[in-house]
């Protein structure tokens, strides 16, 4: 089994697609990687040589942002939006959509499950005859 930048590759797929394993690669920036070291994109990462894993891991950390520093690069972007006060960084507070999109409806994958409640009964006091 492979490791790159602290990631287990799974060794019983194809490169390519073992290399998406990694946070901020995807097919397009393994096949460029591939391509240039001249990996075949049909051997399986069980069967990367030592030497092939070390210049795959050299090239995306010398060419390419992963990983770890990508993750802590997103999050600043964030912090800095939400700190300037932008109305995208609002919405990063509060928990919603940033682009656009309808909440009146749909986004409840941002907004988290349903809050219960809804109609509330009233007590009307009855007279006596």
């Amino acid at each position: 089994m492979a490791r790159i930048e602290g990631v287990n590759l799974p060794s019983g797929k194809r490169v390519e697609f073992g290399l998406t394993y990694l946070y901020g690669v995807g097919t397009e920036v393994s096949r460029e990687v591939l391509n240039k070291l001249k990996i075949s994109f049909d051997i399986r990462v069980k069967d990367l040589t030592d030497v092939q894993v070390a210049s795959i891991q050299k090239e995306l950390v010398t060419n390419y942002t992963i990983e770890g520093d990508l993750r802590k690069e997103v999050s600043l972007n964030i912090k800095r939006l939400r700190e300037i006060g932008s109305y995208r960084g609002l919405r990063h507070k509060k928990g919603l959509p940033s682009r656009g999109q309808r909440t009146k409806t749909n986004a409840r994958t941002r907004k988290g499950p349903r809050k219960k409640g809804g109609a509330v009964a009233l007590n009307r006091k009855v007279t006596k005859k």
